[in-house]
């Protein structure tokens, strides 16, 4: 007499779990796509670098002032030295950027 009963029981329990797993997929299916990454700049370096490019490096706008220029390079440095791991053409790249958006030179080239 108990084993019916506990048959329906799963069945009830099984038509629930059902239930709610298409109600979770339906939910899930209906969600706005949100993107997970950021979009980063495709591509190598120019031949000659110019004040876009050094922005796009130092992760700036083009129009920034001299105090953003030298924060934005000091983090960028951190995580590029060649000291701590980082390449040595990376980081004459991103002293070029740095300088190219001081205005200290006119792009004349890394040392690579």
């Amino acid at each position: 007499m108990g084993t019916p009963l506990i048959a329906g029981l799963a069945v009830a329990a099984a038509a629930l779990a059902g239930r709610y797993s298409i109600q979770a997929w339906q939910a899930y299916k209906a969600r706005p796509i949100v993107p997970r990454m950021r979009k980063f700049y495709e591509g190598g370096f120019q031949p000659t670098m110019n004040r876009k490019e050094a922005g796009l490096i130092l992760g700036v706008r083009e129009s920034a002032n001299a105090e953003k220029v030298k924060e934005a390079h000091k983090k960028v440095m951190v995580a590029n030295h060649p000291d701590a791991g980082g390449s040595h053409y990376l980081a004459s790249k991103i002293n070029e950027a740095k300088d190219i958006m001081l205005g200290k030179t006119k792009g004349g080239g890394s040392a690579f």
